[in-house]
This record gives C-alpha cells, sequence and structure tokens, in this order.
C-alpha cells in the first residue's frame, strides 16, 4: 500500500542533542575543560559509551573552547602584569616628580585595561557565535571545529560501534550497565521448555527433529529480526561483552591496548560469542537494544541474555530509560541572534565579566596546570603500582556523557508515552522474535504459549519521581520517596584516569 501523501510538519533534529552539548562547551568553561579531559585525555578507565551523542563532534568543540579560554587567559595575564607594572612606574614618577612617566604610565594602564575588556569582549563574542552556528547552522557538527589527536578521534569513533564494555566493579551488586540511565525493569522471564520437538504437519502424529541450536543463534536472529517486528525504524541491536573492571586485567591482550593502557572497545567477535555460551568471571554479553526518540530525547535501552539450560530456555530482561537533556544546557536557546538585542546583551555580559577575568586568569592558569600535573601524577603511580606489584586496577567506566547530563524534570507527557510505546513494542518483539526462532527450529511452543501469558502481564512505570527504585511484581517499579532522578549537573561524570 501507498503511503498518504501529507504536507511536512517541523520535527526535532537528530542530532539535536549532539548540537545543543556542542553549543554549551561554548558557554561553560568547567563543561568544556571537564569534557575534553572526559573524552581526549590519557586514562586507563573505559569511557561511556556515546548513547546518541556524536562524541568526536563534542570532542572538537570542546577542545576548541577549550583553547578559546586558554588563549584569552594568557592575553589577561600579561595585561594584568602590564597594568601593575604601568601603577608601579606612575607612582614612582610622581615620587620622583618627572612630569612624564606619570602619563606614559597612565596611558599605559588604561591601554591594559581596555584591551583586557576587549579581550574578554572578543573571546565571549566568538564563543555565542561558535555556539549559535553549531546549535543553528546546517553544517554537521564535526566540520565546525578542527580534529583532535587522530589517536583520540580513532577511540571515539571504535567506541560508537563497541562490542566490549568494562564496568567498575563499584556497580557489580547493581548492574552492569552503567551510564545508561534509571532501571525501569529488572526481572527474568518465565521459562520455556525447549526440549520437545514439533508436530510434523504433513504427518499427524509425528514429531519433528529439532534443529540444534545455542545462545548465540538466538541472539543473532532476534538482533538481525527486532526491528522489522517491533516497528522501531532505527533500532539499534548489538551484542556486547560487559567486563567487571578489575577482571580486565586477567585478559590484558584482548582487553588492553597496553599493558598499562586503556581498555578496549572493540575486541574480537569470538569472545563476544563464548561469553553467551559460557560466560567467564565477571563477563557476560548481552544483546542491547537502543532506541532513541526524535531529536535524542529520550533514550529507551533493553539489555537481553538468554539463559540456556537444556530443556529450558529463559530470558534475563533489564530496561533502562535517559530523560532529556537538563535545562541548563538549553542557555544557547536564550541568546539573540542579531540585531541591537544581541550586540546590547554582548556588551552588558562584558561589563558584568571583565574586571572578574582580568582579576582571575593567573588563577585559572595555575589551576588549569595544577589540574593535569595531579592527573598525570595519578596515572604515574597506578602504572608504576601495577607494573611492581601486578594489583589489579579497575579499568571499568563509572558512567557515561549522556546520563550525567539528564534530568527527569525535562521529561514530557510525549516522551513518557513515546517511552512506554518502545518498551512494549520490544517485550512484544523480544517474544514474537523467539517464537518465530523456536517455530523454525522445530521446537514445540506450548511451554512458550504459557509463558507468555506471564510476561504479557508485566508493565512499565517510567515516572519522573523514580528515587531509590526497585522492581516489584511483574515488572512495575515500587518508588520510595519524593525525590527524583536528577542527573543534571553543569559537567559529565569526574573524568578518572
Amino acid at each position: 500500500m501507498g503511503r498518504r501523501q501529507l504536507p511536512p510538519l517541523p520535527t526535532y533534529r537528530k542530532d539535536a542533542v549532539t548540537r545543543k552539548l556542542c553549543a554549551h562547551v561554548h558557554l561553560d568553561e568547567r563543561f568544556a575543560r571537564d569534557v575534553d579531559t572526559e573524552l581526549t585525555a590519557d586514562r586507563m578507565t573505559a569511557l561511556g559509551l556515546p548513547l546518541g551523542i556524536h562524541l568526536i563532534a563534542l570532542a572538537r568543540h570542546a577542545r576548541a573552547a577549550v583553547r578559546r579560554s586558554e588563549r584569552r587567559d594568557r592575553l589577561l595575564v600579561r595585561l594584568h602584569l602590564a597594568f601593575w607594572a604601568a601603577v608601579v612606574l606612575f607612582l614612582w614618577g610622581l615620587v620622583d616628580g618627572n612630569s612624564v612617566v606619570p602619563w606614559a604610565a597612565a596611558a599605559v594602564a588604561l591601554g591594559s585595561l581596555a584591551g583586557a575588556w576587549w579581550t574578554v569582549h572578543a573571546a565571549l563574542s566568538g564563543s555565542w557565535r561558535a555556539a549559535q552556528d553549531v546549535y543553528w547552522g546546517n553544517e554537521r557538527p564535526e566540520r565546525l571545529a578542527d580534529p583532535v589527536e587522530q589517536s583520540a578521534e580513532g577511540r571515539l569513533k571504535a567506541l560508537a560501534k563497541a562490542n566490549v564494555v568494562p564496568y567498575t566493579a563499584a556497580v557489580a551488586r547493581t548492574d552492569p550497565f552503567v551510564g545508561s540511565g534509571t532501571k525501569i525493569k529488572d526481572v527474568v522471564w518465565q521459562p520455556i521448555d525447549v526440549s520437545r520437538p514439533a508436530d510434523d504437519p504433513a504427518r499427524p502424529g509425528r514429531k519433528l527433529t529439532i534443529v540444534p541450536f545455542d545462545a548465540v543463534d538466538l541472539h543473532t536472529y532476534v538482533a538481525k529480526e527486532m526491528a522489522r517486528i517491533a516497528g522501531l525504524e532505527g533500532l539499534r541491536a548489538r551484542n556486547r561483552l560487559y567486563v567487571c573492571g578489575d577482571h580486565v586485567q586477567l585478559l590484558p591482550d584482548e582487553f588492553l591496548e597496553q599493558p598499562e593502557g586503556r581498555p578496549r572497545a572493540q575486541i574480537d567477535t569470538d569472545l563476544v560469542r563464548t561469553a553467551l555460551v559460557n560466560p567467564g568471571a565477571g563477563m557476560r554479553t548481552f544483546l542491547s537494544l537502543e532506541r532513541v526518540s526524535d531529536g535524542g530525547r529520550v533514550i529507551v535501552t533493553m539489555q537481553l541474555r538468554a539463559r540456556l539450560h537444556h530443556p529450558s530456555l529463559s530470558w534475563e530482561v533489564l530496561v533502562f530509560v535517559i530523560p532529556p537533556l537538563d535545562a541548563v544546557y538549553s542557555r544557547v536557546d536564550s541568546l539573540p541572534l542579531r540585531g541591537f538585542e544581541r550586540t546590547w546583551k554582548l556588551l552588558g555580559a562584558t561589563w558584568g565579566s571583565w574586571l572578574s577575568q582580568l582579576g582571575g586568569a593567573r588563577g585559572r592558569n595555575s589551576l588549569r596546570r595544577g589540574l593535569a600535573k595531579t592527573r598525570a601524577r595519578q596515572l604515574r603511580h597506578q602504572r608504576r603500582e601495577i607494573a611492581e606489584r601486578q594489583i589489579l586496577f579497575d579499568h571499568g567506566a563509572t558512567g557515561s556523557i549522556r546520563d550525567s547530563v539528564s534530568s527527569w524534570g525535562q521529561m514530557l507527557h510525549n516522551d513518557r508515552s513515546d517511552s512506554r510505546d518502545y518498551l512494549h513494542r520490544l517485550q512484544s518483539g523480544v517474544l514474537t522474535a523467539t517464537e518465530q526462532f523456536l517455530k523454525d527450529h522445530h521446537v514445540d511452543t506450548s511451554s512458550y504459549d504459557q509463558a507468555v501469558q506471564v510476561i504479557s502481564t508485566q508493565t512499565y512505570n517510567i515516572s519522573g519521581d523514580i528515587h531509590g527504585s526497585n522492581v516489584g511484581n511483574n515488572g512495575v517499579v515500587n518508588q520510595h520517596g519524593p525525590g527524583g532522578h536528577q542527573g543534571a549537573s553543569p559537567q559529565p561524570g569526574h573524568a578518572t584516569p
């Protein structure tokens, strides 16, 4: 059937979240510095998954913003020194009785202040312009900023298709899916008997021969067919090996770029499959089904693991939701684009900050150098401990940028409705794909039909007041307390070595 032809309506950009974060790094210096460190600095811990963010674009804009603020501060330090040198010279001229020196010194002092004002104004104007260009422009975000180191971009590119995720050992008791958002569901579905062959339709009273299969076959089938069965265009499906961070060094050649280096984002796919059939110590493979809503506002992830132990099959199912960005990351929306209002607000912002910027430039430079030295010292110590004492280091990721900048307070009615729809479609799709797979392998599905009656009663509660939640009967979230998940903060998760 042909699709009805109707006039289009405005829609969210597919990369709206990436553009908004790329814009915000130009407007928030601390956020820019944290993102730059998180994505490009030397480290020994894994990065969280991108989850709908173009990390290469974000890294490039963060680096551009950091360099702009560093250039401004270097110039402000010089101007600050020139100002005080001129003040000293002015006072000396007055004491000495020289009539020329005080005037020259006053001119230098005033020129230094004027230069500082202009430096702050130019940097602020540049940050506004860069933020608005990436947010409102039509050019792809990654093309609007210079590349960072090739090695860093290569790692971020590999992370977009990661098939291994080390998670910090601190979350091993709850779930390994760090940075995936709020857990909405954690359940093992009703077991299905897969040992009985189906009836042969061509020969009544006879049974078909079961086609042998394993968990890898089932995962592969579900991954390929889910988007079509669930009716979710753009569904991302990938098998990933989740490894406890302090177990990474048990297989250093497979998981680490070098003995005291960072974890890889991609490993041999056979290892991923192995962990499905025979899980290792703190190593299990899950099928990640990720659905990003319009504009990337909400991300729904279903983590599946087939538990195939003769004679039964069951699915381990965990569901996570990441809400929209916190309102603080919408600052670019409030900036005037052109005309007198833009000029007036830009001048007002300059006058309101230039003196504090001038006085604090030296301190900010010292802080940046101090943080860099501290980080480098920590890395050297950790690598020495690993090399000399053979200690087990926790290489696991502690979160993701996308989760850290989210807020349930920005979850709209339509976001909740869409999320419930995605989850029900995913649940139905997994069940349908499982049934088709079993039928294709000549398995009697009568046990499946009984299990579905129990599984289908499970519901999802997606609410902004989820806090300290656990999962009760039928997968319904039990809520404790009035607080909500307030993942938003002006910076991503703390950058760890």
